[in-house]
This record gives C-alpha cells, sequence and structure tokens, in this order.
C-alpha cells in the first residue's frame, strides 16, 4: 500500500458564509477517489457536496466490487445509479468534478473528469488536467471584481447569471463534460496511464489548491510536493489561503469565492 496523506480545509459561500466543504476525498485499498461538488445556484436541488457524497459512494463500492472493470464505465455506472435513484435530468441536476487514482502491481491509472487535477511524478511531473470549463466563457463578474466591486450582493446575482450561462453549455460538444446525469461524460474524460515501477508521486486536487499553481502562480507542482512532504500537505493549502487573505476582494485574482474549498492528496509509491 502506498503512503497517503490527505488534507481538506472548507472555504465559504458566494455570500462569505461559512459552510461544510463540497469536496470529497475517498482512499480506498487500491484506489483514491477526489470529487469537486460544484456551488448549487439553485434552492430546489441538493447541493454540489451532497451530489459528491453520494456519486463518490456510489464509485468507491463499484471499484471496490470489480476493480478490474474500466474506470470510465465504472464512473458512467455510479453516474446512472445517482440520478436514476434521484430523478436526476440533464440541466436538472447537482454536478461535481471527478479524479481518480488507480493502481495495481503493474500500473498506476488516472482519470480527471472537470477541473481537479492529477500530477504523477515519473520522476518529472506529468499533469493530468482537464482544461475544456477554462475555455468556457465566465462572465462580467470577473471584471467587476477587477474594478473593485468586491464580494457583494452585486456579485452573487453576477456569478448567478455567469453560472446560467456557463451550464448551458454542459455536457456538450463545445462545452465541458462533468459528472451530472449523463453517464456518458464518463467517457469524455481526461485518461493517463503510467508503468507503477516509473511513478515516484502522485498529486491530487481539487481547484482549491490547484489555483495556486495555475491562477496564482504561487508555486509549480514540484515544489507542492516538497513543500508537502517537508511541511505536510496542510501547508500547501495554507499557502494557497494566505495568497487569497492578501487579495480579500478578488482585484488581484477574481474568483468567484474569495476561499474555494481545498483538497489535496499525496501518494507516494
Amino acid at each position: 500500500m502506498p503512503e497517503i496523506a490527505v488534507a481538506e480545509a472548507a472555504g465559504v459561500g458566494l455570500s462569505g458564509e461559512e459552510r461544510p466543504s463540497e469536496d470529497v476525498v475517498l482512499v480506498l485499498p487500491g484506489a483514491v477517489l477526489l470529487l469537486d461538488g460544484a456551488t448549487s445556484m439553485r434552492e430546489d436541488l441538493p447541493s454540489g457536496g451532497v451530489y459528491a457524497g453520494e456519486l463518490g459512494a456510489q464509485l468507491a463500492a463499484r471499484l471496490t466490487a470489480a476493480p478490474e472493470l474500466d474506470l470510465a464505465d465504472l464512473l458512467a455506472g455510479a453516474i446512472r445509479s445517482v440520478a436514476r435513484g434521484n430523478g436526476f435530468t440533464p440541466g436538472d441536476s447537482p454536478c461535481s468534478t471527478v479524479a481518480i487514482v488507480r493502481w495495481d502491481a503493474e500500473v498506476v491509472e488516472a482519470l480527471v473528469l472537470a477541473d481537479s487535477p492529477v500530477v504523477a511524478f515519473v520522476p518529472e511531473p506529468d499533469v493530468v488536467e482537464d482544461q475544456r470549463l477554462r475555455h468556457v466563457p465566465r462572465g462580467s463578474y470577473r471584471d467587476r471584481l477587477r474594478g473593485g466591486g468586491g464580494y457583494s450582493a452585486d456579485h452573487v446575482a453576477a456569478v448567478r447569471a455567469s453560472a446560467r450561462k456557463t451550464s448551458a453549455l454542459r455536457n456538450q460538444e463545445g462545452g465541458y463534460w462533468v459528472a451530472e446525469a449523463v453517464p456518458a461524460a464518463a467517457h469524455r474524460a481526461i485518461r493517463r496511464s503510467w508503468p507503477r515501477e516509473s511513478v515516484r508521486s502522485v498529486l491530487m486536487a481539487s481547484d482549491g489548491v490547484s489555483c495556486g499553481v495555475d491562477d496564482y502562480g504561487l508555486f509549480g507542482w514540484g515544489e507542492v510536493l516538497d513543500l508537502a512532504k517537508e511541511a505536510g500537505p496542510k501547508a500547501v493549502l495554507g499557502a494557497v489561503r494566505d495568497a487569497e487573505l492578501g487579495d480579500p476582494g478578488g482585484t488581484r485574482w477574481p474568483r468567484p469565492k474569495a476561499h474555494d474549498d481545498q483538497a489535496l492528496v499525496v501518494i507516494g509509491f
């Protein structure tokens, strides 16, 4: 069994209120799952965190029962089960990112659906990321933040308007793919595999952590691994949070929430 370390921290809601994290991490005998439930914009649907928890449980059960099956097939079955059990339909469902790392004596596999990257060190970092969501128009709330508008009620309204536009492109060509109520989305995930003997370490992160690399430029993935090994993965979360505290109004790094949920997994082979 590899050595596995996990760090998690809750962020805040759109209006800055405290609430439980909507990230989910599950450690299995031969796999780790990381899911990041999307912040719900609708009161008539369960939260993204509730969806991520149910989907993670379904996926974990399938991986445990049939660890030899294809990861996308297992994920598609889990998405289908959650949708049917709750009466979710495409466009009327919560959603979540999914990152899976699975290993056996010969191979380490990764599957990434939406923006929760996996980084394998072989020994140089090989980043498995799904950038399709980053290319979808995000609306004007970022310009508003850059102009000093801050995290006010007007910001919440701007983010909700942006989310309506973005959700119209969910799980379709030219848009982006995410776990929701379309099982076929699982087969649009980004995949990679490596000989186990070549893999030194693997990182898994929700976007509340990967933003420190991709958006804030605080460190590279090699530095993330070094810091996590030297001071523990919680230190990485703290570095990202400290940067955000230095930008309380989102003027330097416009983002939907002042602080997103954070999850980081470090797997040492």
